[in-house]
């Protein structure tokens, strides 16, 4: 791996320092903010290779690779080398994203932008509107049209050290009333809205049944009908080969839950969690957090069940017990979440729980029609299917986060499906919003799980892409606001996770088991990046240890993805794929995403314009790129 520059690490990290003699001290003192000059920071590991190793050079750190013929470069943590940044553009690429850059500086016309690229298309037409986008906003945003046409995008990033991560990101183009009309009629059931007592978070309500509202960095799904959740499968299932044939062995796919089914049932699951928890709170007297987080034995119930006298005699009740999820430390679920992925166990058969009264079952789902409950088996037979093809072609895939009242029952059914497909390594990965107060409980005690069920986890850290959104619907339905109060919050929930990320792995390191925990970290903050590199210093992590990596959008932050690549730290980029003029709404949020965060613009603007500069004063106007650098991981 690369030298590391030190000297310009903002004050407000905390990385620990290995002195020449051994003995450890920290870079910022505990009631200080003074910088101490750092020596040496090691991360030799027991289970890194012999010949990997960070040492120190002058005022940098060097991590050394065992292949000396691939290229490392420096990495400077200031990210201000714009030479580093951007060697793998050519001079017109670097002039169209100064021009991108600039246009999403101007708030009135990316504020309009979604009238103006429709404008522009009935003005041009379609041919001439694609030429003017590909010249543009679709040439620095989207890979290609197709699988073959971003082959040389991704191509020319693996050359430069940077690794992929497809998405086909071809979206239908449809009005704020449509939007409303399919959310609701998807989300709304029948049979389920006659019952009363239900929780306000987990009903559907029109005022936010466009989930696009206040969402500029997400993709949204809206359901049609099961043909259509196919059509859905079948992209993914053709990412997933796009991805096999194109990152030799690196790369990720992505997928979103409310693409492959009805978005009812996530809706009516999350119910089923909350409603479990409190249940589980009426019987042991236990509150707050997952059933896992109490160390609570199946005796317990057996003792209430007596207590109320329902459980002699009566065999449901007894059959119930047994089914519980559980381990030697205690209770992991109320319910075999397994067996509802793996069989065809009715929904309505599962989540029933004992009357305290009458010991009668009663359920604690929504009520269900029959052909809801065939929705739901084709929902899992689609997740089977992708998640079964990736692991045949060794490709990792990621489940997006999506609304507080999805997440639950998505993050609860990815943990199953981690269960399965991640045993002999991380195939499956979860994502966890930072931005939402329970999310750091949540990642502990799935990580528990993990740990008590001895499967591989895979982690995607990121701040939110619901933030606006979700503050609104809670004010508007009146149920707590599911946010931090603020960045300085959810930039402390973040670092929280990655924390426990870290540390666990440097338990399983110690334990000779390395890879058993896998986090990327998604983001285009410097500070976090930069943090990140210190914890993994700081804990004896190696980048050839391959078990973090980092995560960027295509087109933005260039000056953060590029130089982590070539100095051989494992990161990704996120790259979008489609027709031109049905990846519009995609290219639309990207503009607006862009315009949001001003300051970062600015400065990979400047850095952009430097760059371009150097290479007019020293003559390169025809400048090629050729990168010598292999992806961590990469096969040869």
């Amino acid at each position: 791996m690369a030298p590391v520059v030190l000297r310009s690490i903002p004050k407000s990290l905390r990385v620990y320092i290995v002195n020449r003699n051994g003995s450890i001290y920290p870079l910022l003192s505990a009631n200080s903010r003074e910088t101490v000059r750092p020596l040496w920071i090691s991360a030799r590991c027991k289970s890194t290779p012999a010949s990997a190793s960070l040492v120190h050079e002058g005022d940098r750190i060097v991590a050394t690779s065992p292949d000396d013929s691939v290229s490392r470069d420096p990495l400077d943590l200031t990210f201000s080398d714009h030479e580093a940044a951007f060697k793998s553009k050519t001079n017109l690429e670097l002039l169209r994203a100064i021009l991108v850059f600039q246009l999403c500086s101007v708030k009135p016309l990316v504020e309009n932008n979604d009238k103006l690229m429709r404008l522009g298309k009935s003005i041009l037409g379609k041919r001439l509107f694609g030429l003017l986008m590909k010249a543009t906003f679709y040439g620095h945003f989207v890979g290609g049209e197709d699988q073959r046409k971003i082959q040389p995008v991704l191509e020319r990033l693996r050359s430069f050290g940077v690794k992929s991560i497809l998405d086909y990101s071809a979206e239908e183009d449809i009005s704020h009333q449509q939007a409303e009309e399919r959310e609701m009629k998807s989300c709304e059931s029948e049979v389920a809205a006659q019952e009363k007592n239900r929780s306000k978070k987990y009903v559907p309500t029109r005022k936010f049944a466009d989930r696009r509202y206040a969402v500029s960095s997400a993709r949204t799904y809206f359901y049609v009908n099961e043909a259509q959740c196919e059509k859905n499968m079948e992209t993914f299932l053709n990412c997933i080969d796009a991805v096999s044939d194109a990152t030799h062995g690196t790369g990720f796919a992505a997928i979103k839950m409310t693409a492959l089914g009805r978005p009812q049932l996530l809706m009516q699951l999350s119910e089923v969690i909350h409603r479990a928890r409190l249940y589980f709170k009426e019987v042991t007297g236990k509150s707050g957090g997952n059933i896992i987080s109490h160390d609570i034995s199946r005796n317990a119930f057996e003792k209430r069940f007596r207590e109320e006298n329902i459980l002699t005699d009566n065999e449901e009740v007894k059959t119930w017990l047994q089914n519980m999820t559980f381990d030697q430390k205690g209770l992991i679920h109320l319910f075999s979440w397994s067996g509802l992925i793996d069989t065809n166990i009715l929904l309505q058969d599962l989540f029933k729980v004992p009357n305290l009264h009458s010991g009668k079952l009663e359920r604690i789902i929504s009520a269900l029609t029959n052909e809801e409950e065939e929705m739901f088996r084709n929902m899992m037979r689609r997740l089977h299917t992708i998640f079964k093809y990736a692991k045949e072609k060794d490709v990792r895939v990621m489940v997006d986060a999506e609304q507080t009242y999805f997440q639950p029952a998505i993050s609860r059914l990815t943990m199953e499906l981690m269960k399965k497909y991640n045993q002999e390594k991380a195939i499956v990965f979860n994502t966890y919003q930072c931005y939402l107060k329970e999310t750091y409980d949540n990642l502990r005690l799935d990580l528990e799980q993990c740990c008590r069920q001895n499967f591989y986890f895979g982690a995607k850290l990121v701040r939110g892409a619901y933030m606006e959104q979700e503050r609104e619907r809670a004010k508007y339905m009146n149920y707590e606001d599911p946010i931090n109060p603020g960045f300085e919050a959810t930039t402390e929930m973040y670092y929280k996770c990655l924390e426990k990320c870290i540390q666990q792995i440097k338990r399983h390191k110690a334990d000779g088991d390395p890879t058993k925990v896998a986090v990327m970290v998604a983001s285009h903050n410097e500070d976090t990046v930069r943090y990140t590199v210190s914890e993994m210093a700081k804990n004896g992590i190696h980048p050839l240890d391959k078990v973090i990596c980092f995560g960027q959008l295509l087109g933005m932050c260039d000056h953060i993805s590029l130089p982590l690549g070539q100095a051989g730290f494992s990161v990704y980029k996120y790259v979008p794929y489609g027709p031109v003029n049905e990846v519009l709404p995609y290219l639309s949020r990207r503009a607006s995403e862009n315009s949001s965060i001003l300051e970062k613009l600015s400065k990979e603007r400047t850095l952009l314009r430097r760059e371009f500069t150097r290479r007019i004063l020293k003559g390169q106007f025809m400048y090629s790129p050729k990168g010598n650098y292999r992806p961590i991981g990469a096969k040869t």
